[in-house]
């Protein structure tokens, strides 16, 4: 892919903790994107900083966007 003129590939440095959906599991305290219901297959987001915040990620945007880190970081 050709990118725009002044322009560079950045990654970002975030990890992030997540963890199955469990079918039928309470949700409370989990922000899902309107519209969206969650399944297997998706994944709940942890922020590393405040446990309470918890996102629901959805099977295709987890493999579109993240892979596993292997080992200790």
């Amino acid at each position: 892919m050709a990118l725009p003129p002044n322009c560079k590939y950045y990654r970002m440095k975030t990890l992030y903790a997540m963890r199955p959906y469990v079918p039928g599991e309470d949700m409370t305290g989990v922000s899902v994107a309107e519209g969206v219901t969650p399944a297997p297959g998706g994944m709940i987001m942890v922020d590393l900083r405040d446990h309470a915040v918890r996102i629901y990620i959805t099977e295709s945007a987890f493999t579109e966007r993240y892979e596993a880190v292997d080992g200790d970081v």
